[in-house]
């Protein structure tokens, strides 16, 4: 079994937002970008010498416009289907976002204030719905989709055998990657304690990086002390009844 190779695509900045590649058997590419990041994705996947109707699936990993925005013009470049979990079904098929954000500091409270992160992207039905653990190997990699709710209702991770994790939101590079190598919270948490929890479940699992949404891939041991020091922090603000949280639901009537 060769291992599966996870090569990052920049859709801003050196690594502010990244979709990724994933190359085993065949291609697969999880996230989009932010609307009109298609294109961009398309080349990136291209120079690799891949031809990108050869792209088996397209993973998003959850209801956020930076990480769906172009998930229907990439399906439409490349031909691949798109999954998704049920969850995040409200986002994907109305292109919005649930709002309120969560800001979970002072980099979300500035964030907020950006009339792109509150735009409608194009719409998308999946065409693969996720629902539990999801073996990709009938799409050419050896990986699984793990759902880790928190920062969504409906946020995934992807795991593959050789140990990377491609991890989403579950955490960022401090100040969406300005601080590379840093762990910290994403700018928005929808529940930072159902987050933290699915983080920790993951770094349970052993992985041996976390490709992460915003900055340079992390390393597991120090993700770890963050996230140790992080439940400390969260419990004083549950504590203190400062936690904000979204009720979350896997129900599909619920979107």
């Amino acid at each position: 079994m060769s291992r599966t190779k996870v090569i990052a695509i920049p859709v801003l900045g050196k690594h502010a937002i990244n979709a990724y590649l994933l190359l085993g058997r065949h291609p697969v590419v999880v996230d989009a970008g932010t609307p009109g990041s298609g294109p961009l994705i398309r080349d990136a996947v291209a120079r690799r010498g891949i031809d990108p109707t050869d792209v088996r699936l397209i993973v998003i990993t959850h209801g956020h416009i930076d990480h769906f925005g172009s998930a229907a013009e990439l399906h439409r470049l490349t031909g691949a289907p798109v999954a998704g979990h049920i969850a995040d079904l409200q986002p994907f098929r109305t292109g919005r976002v649930r709002e309120p954000y969560l800001p979970t500091g002072p980099m979300g409270r500035l964030m907020d204030r950006n009339p792109k992160l509150h735009a409608t992207a194009e719409p998308f039905e999946p065409d693969v719905l996720v629902r539990g653990e999801t073996s990709l190997h009938d799409f050419g990699v050896d990986a699984r989709i793990m759902p880790t709710p928190g920062h969504t209702a409906g946020s995934i991770s992807v795991l593959t055998d050789g140990g990377d994790l491609v991890a989403g939101d579950l955490v960022a590079n401090s100040f969406m990657g300005l601080i590379p190598g840093r762990p910290a919270n994403p700018p928005f948490h929808d529940d930072p304690q159902r987050n933290l929890a699915s983080l920790r479940e993951m770094l349970a699992l052993n992985p041996t990086r976390l490709h992460v949404g915003h900055g340079i891939p992390l390393d597991p041991a120090r993700v770890g002390t963050w996230a140790a020091a992080e439940q400390r922090r969260l419990d004083a603000l549950a504590a203190a009844g400062r936690l904000r949280v979204r009720e979350q639901s896997s129900d599909p009537h619920a979107c």
